[in-house]
């Protein structure tokens, strides 16, 4: 049953469209490992850091221990964390590409996946390559405490740095991109775009609506809303969105290296 329309719709169709519904359009939430192989050349992703994992310096345990959380987290999605990241293709041009895996603890941004970020920016400066983020997060991972927190400005710091090599950060928000995401390397894209309906925003509708006691606007916080007032570049459809890349890499990089396949 779709979300958005609420229709029946067969998982077939679904997933012929690209885990988007085929009747109303609306795009399905997918993992990390399926927006990669979406986007990429085939075969061109190359994981990197993928054994970086989790501590609890902490020892944090609400109604269970933050450790059982991340092996159920692991168990479920076969990652290690919330974010693959690692060197690929686009159309021929060479990119650093980051993509957050929602089904991992929410996409929660924690140390680690603040570390792999940060790799992932340096890299891109190393090799003098754009660099990719795909978020789908609900933001820090509070179990980690301030040491989530502080990722927020690692992050943010190391993007800096990428600006200052002027080198192109392409940022593709999906749903949910929130929390602390939003409120750092998120929203600092020299290009912002994102996917139709798309949650984007600090705290949820919900939160704000009881704060300020007032009706929300239509479509408050989704995609389209921020495009209207501003906030992104562009909404592109999932079926869209490599080759809408492709072109912004071209814009950024020129010819690619390697013929597209």
């Amino acid at each position: 049953k779709c979300d958005s329309c609420k229709e029946i719709v067969y998982r077939a169709e679904v997933d012929r469209a690209g885990r988007v519904c085929p009747r109303c359009r609306y795009p399905f939430r997918i993992s990390a490992r399926e927006r990669i192989a979406s986007l990429v050349d085939e075969g061109s992703f190359e994981e990197r850091d993928a054994r970086l994992t989790a501590r609890d310096p902490l020892e944090f345990k609400d109604t269970k221990k933050y450790t059982d959380r991340v092996k159920a987290a692991k168990k479920a999605t076969g990652l290690e964390e919330a974010v693959l990241s690692g060197t690929a293709r686009i159309g021929g041009h060479p990119l650093v590409l980051a993509a957050f895996e929602f089904g991992f603890m929410g996409g929660s941004m924690a140390s680690v996946v603040g570390e792999k970020l940060t790799r992932a920016i340096e890299l891109a400066i190393q090799k003098r390559i754009p660099l990719v983020i795909v978020s789908a997060s609900g933001g820090a991972r509070m179990q980690e405490g301030i040491l989530s927190l502080m990722q927020m400005a690692k992050t943010a710091a190391a993007l800096h740095r990428l600006a200052e090599e002027r080198l192109p950060y392409i940022s593709l928000l999906t749903d949910p991109t929130t929390g602390g995401v939003t409120a750092s390397f998120a929203m600092l894209g020299d290009v912002i775009m994102a996917e139709p309906r798309a949650l984007i925003g600090f705290a949820g509708p919900r939160v704000i609506a009881e704060t300020i006691r007032q009706p929300l606007p239509e479509g408050f916080q989704r995609s389209e809303f921020l495009l209207q007032h501003g906030q992104l570049d562009l909404v592109v459809e999932r079926r869209e969105l490599r080759e809408t890349l492709r072109v912004v890499l071209a814009f950024f990089a020129g010819p690619p290296s390697q013929p597209a396949p």
